[in-house]
């Protein structure tokens, strides 16, 4: 994957850089030993490394309002970074940039119960949002299945959603205000804590921007009340096509499940060997989640269970207890893990109509047939978000291109079928160069304005989400 040529300048300062960041920052906040700076060489998309600069670590809004000041003045790339879980290369380095961790900054800063909200700041994980509000029967609802470790700040990033973001929606839809530090150190207040702000919708424009405007150091988030109960239910069948047949035929019934996630076989069995989840011998898998008062949860099943039947499942079955619902979910919540201990693989995250999936699931087999290489699928069907994840071999060479190169193939394919490159993961450096299959030159060029305004010297994140030839056709025209 190529990257933009280091600026000489920034290089050749180097040391007055570090400095001048040492003398802003307490003891140990500043990273810059070669050896440790290797620990951010790379995020989740790990084909791909390349050591930064150095590193800050900063505690507080100020401390990366002054960072910032110091990139700005100096000419430095900043590359912003949550927990560093990102699939699409968003937190990858540049050889001369400075990479922003806010790793530290990890206080929950407000709750407030009666109006529902909770405000952090975005070094905290995603799971320990719900941890800080659970016992008072709360709950934040984007789960990410990283949500053990991703941080908010790269779920605001990538706008990431998770499996139960079917019926609660994804993190704009949770996101009710944030606090921003602009590349010369501006600190900025988007939105706040009500559902909507008047004016220009600057917090829809931020969420999803890929750390490409701002730095977001504080998020106020929507949280909810824990439902009264749930209940998930096992669906196997005997081909790919029909499961997603019976994923479309649910969601035009107009029931709303919390979750619909998707299987295939591959997926299901290094699952079942990981979490022994008790799954059934099929070729595809449904979980789908309802939940509400018991009345509720035996209503929405009736309809579900019934539009199932007309699928010829192989097996239909529902959670009897705690219990087995937690065994279900395990195996789900695992599967990267899992497809992890059989071969090194491409996760991708194309989103699609539902009712195309029994098409994208097909293409995707030809597609397999076509590079010799197996893909298991595992996604969250019920919105159409997909995560084929295609095996190769990185010691084989040649392998890591033939994979990207199917890769490129599949979302093209969804973007043909009206869909788009991305659901959760983000663009990177993953798909930048796909970005024109999506849009018309205009609509890159309305895009990057956008840039312009909040970051005219385009400092920040380097080489993402922008074609590279235009992204540095940009950079260097500003300088």
């Amino acid at each position: 994957m190529e990257m933009p040529t280091p600026n000489q300048t920034v290089m050749a300062k180097r040391d007055k850089v570090v400095a001048r960041l040492q003398e802003i920052l307490p003891k140990g906040a500043v990273i810059s030993d070669p050896a440790e700076t290797r620990a951010y060489e790379c995020d989740a998309l790990t084909a791909y490394k390349c050591p930064p600069l150095c590193a800050v670590l900063p505690a507080s809004t100020e401390e990366v309002a002054a960072i910032l000041r110091v990139c700005h003045a100096e000419g430095v790339p900043v590359v912003p970074r949550g927990s560093g879980t990102s699939l699409a290369g968003g937190a990858l380095p540049t050889e001369d940039c400075v990479i922003l961790g806010v790793a530290r900054m990890n206080a929950v800063l407000e709750t407030d119960y009666a109006n529902r909200f909770v405000r952090v700041q975005t070094g905290r994980t995603n799971l320990s949002v719900t941890g800080a509000v659970e016992e008072d029967g709360f709950f934040y609802a984007p789960d990410p299945s990283s949500q053990l470790a991703c941080a908010i700040a790269g779920n605001i990033a990538m706008n990431s959603g998770g499996a139960h973001c079917l019926k609660y929606g994804v993190t704009t839809n949770n996101l009710l205000g944030v606090t921003m530090v602009l590349i010369d150190g501006t600190v900025v207040e988007l939105g706040g804590a009500y559902l909507d702000a008047g004016g220009l919708d600057l917090l829809g424009v931020v969420c999803g921007s890929e750390g490409q405007l701002g730095v977001v150091t504080e998020a106020t988030l929507r949280i909810l009340r824990k439902p009264e109960g749930a209940k998930p239910v096992l669906m196997g069948f005997a081909s790919n096509e029909v499961a997603g047949a019976c994923v479309s035929d649910i969601i035009k019934a107009g029931v709303l499940p919390v979750a619909i996630e998707f299987m295939d076989r591959p997926c299901i069995r290094a699952c079942e060997a990981f979490a022994g989840a008790g799954y059934p011998d099929c070729e595809a898998l449904l979980i789908v989640e309802v939940e509400g008062a018991a009345e509720e949860i035996a209503e929405q099943l009736a309809v579900i269970l019934e539009i199932a039947r007309r699928h010829d499942p192989v097996e239909l079955r529902e959670a009897a207890d705690a219990d087995e619902a937690a065994r279900i979910w395990l195996g789900r919540k695992s599967a990267f893990g899992a497809m992890g201990q059989i071969n090194d693989y491409i996760c991708l995250d194309g989103t699609i109509p539902v009712s195309k999936l029994p098409q994208v699931l097909r293409g995707i087999g030809e597609l397999s047939a076509k590079y010799g290489l197996q893909v298991a699928n595992v996604f969250h069907a019920g919105d159409g978000n997909m995560h084929p994840l295609i095996l190769f071999d990185a010691n084989l060479a040649g392998d890591l291109e033939k994979a990207e190169e199917m890769g490129a193939e599949i979302l093209t394919l969804c973007v043909e079928v009206g869909g788009c490159l991305t659901g959760e993961h983000g663009v990177g450096i993953e798909k930048r160069d796909l970005m024109s299959k999506q849009f018309a030159p205009a609509d890159l060029e309305a895009q990057m304005a956008v840039k312009d305004v909040f970051d005219p010297a385009w400092l920040l994140n380097p080489a993402k989400v922008f074609p590279l030839a235009a992204s540095e056709t940009r950079r260097m025209a500003a300088q």
